[in-house]
């Protein structure tokens, strides 16, 4: 339910009509080879918060925010080290492995935004580079919380669906994956504005969450979701990226999409997650919480979206912004916890960095 809510026009979802359009465009899309199947979906994960913006060395960022698939989490903890000026590598420990995606949000009230540069192997582990830039672009340091991830195989049935893929500036898919066995796709239009198709996920009406983020080696970038098509057959999500100067731009960008799954991918474990999206209002399909109840969203700047039953430390979040134009969304502060229940603080902001009342996808999860 909306309690006090200030929501900016509504955009309608398109039509089952309008995706059988869409699905046109994507005709002749080069289509990957599909992975080895694997057991385990996702078969290696980790998520951080790096609470201090200026870091140590080898920093151990909050304890009770990073999580992951590795061997003894609690006692071989994510580090992080800081590159330069609003530029850090998060080193994630013994689960190294090609392929995968990765999700950064900014957390403040600045107007700051982050995104990923780029994950690779190292050694053992898995490194995730994040650059953060206040409005404008000049890098700033930042609070942020970052996400990666990597799954093969279709899993037995277990409820929900998942699906992700990487994709850079021309369209061509460099990395993806989808519960149903099916393969994604993408198309590019015009400059920093492309259709991302995932066949065999979620309904004909708005179900699950999805999360995009920019993923560029040069300068500062922003990715959104555009608009969003559901049919029966699949999932049709537009995607438009922005430079600092709030033009439309081509860069290499991540998308995710989970329908009663953890924004990470996995269905049981973990039992508590949720998810909500606001476009002016709060389609019951995409309002999850995995122990029952409805979550509820208050306030526009921040909002407020609570979400009970599911903070059980460690946990993440991550938010990404919805419909057209430059503005774009992310953390006013660190999620609370209280009797169990998480408050997350969407906070979104035009493109000169001022915040405003706007539609969001957010996304919670507790590792357990």
């Amino acid at each position: 339910m909306l309690a006090g809510t200030v929501a900016p026009p509504v955009r309608p979802v398109r039509s089952a009509l309008s995706v059988l359009a869409l699905l046109a465009a994507l005709l002749g899309v080069g289509i990957p080879a599909a992975g080895p199947a694997h057991a385990a979906v996702p078969d290696r994960w980790g998520f951080a918060f790096l609470d201090n913006p200026t870091p140590p060395p080898a920093y151990v960022p909050d304890t009770t925010r990073q999580w992951g698939s590795w061997p003894s989490p609690a006692t071989n903890p994510v580090r992080v080290d800081q590159l330069g000026t609003g530029s850090y590598v998060v080193h994630f420990p013994l689960i190294a492995g090609p392929g995968g995606i990765a999700h950064a949000t900014a957390v403040g009230r600045t107007g700051s935004w982050c995104q990923v540069r780029g994950w690779a192997t190292a050694g053992t582990g898995q490194d995730v580079t994040v650059s953060c830039h206040r409005p404008g672009g000049a890098p700033e340091d930042t609070r942020f919380t970052v996400l990666y991830t990597t799954s093969s195989g279709v899993p037995s049935p277990a409820g929900g669906s998942y699906g992700y893929l990487y994709s850079d500036a021309s369209g061509a898919v460099l990395t993806q994956y989808n519960s149903a066995g099916a393969v994604n796709a993408v198309s590019h239009g015009g400059s920093g504005v492309w259709k991302a198709w995932l066949p065999g996920l979620g309904a004909s009406t708005p179900v699950g969450n999805i999360e995009v983020t920019a993923v560029d080696p040069v300068q500062g970038a922003r990715c959104k979701v555009a608009d969003w098509a559901p049919a029966a057959s699949g999932q049709t999500v537009v995607v438009n990226c922005y430079n600092a100067a709030n033009a439309l731009y081509d860069t290499r960008w991540t998308l995710s999409y989970s329908v009663k799954r953890a924004v990470h991918g996995p269905a049981l474990p973990p039992k508590l997650f949720g998810y909500l999206w606001f476009n002016g209002t709060v389609p019951a399909g995409t309002n999850y919480n995995s122990t029952g109840p409805a979550n509820t969203l208050s306030g526009s700047v921040p909002y407020t979206v609570n979400l009970p039953n599911v903070a059980v430390p460690s946990d993440t979040a991550q938010v990404t912004a919805f419909g057209s134009g430059p503005d774009y969304c992310g953390l006013a502060a660190p999620w609370a916890r209280s009797s169990g229940t998480a408050n997350l603080y969407p906070l979104c902001f035009n493109g000169s960095g001022s915040p405003i009342a706007s539609r969001f996808f957010t996304a919670f999860t507790s590792a357990y």
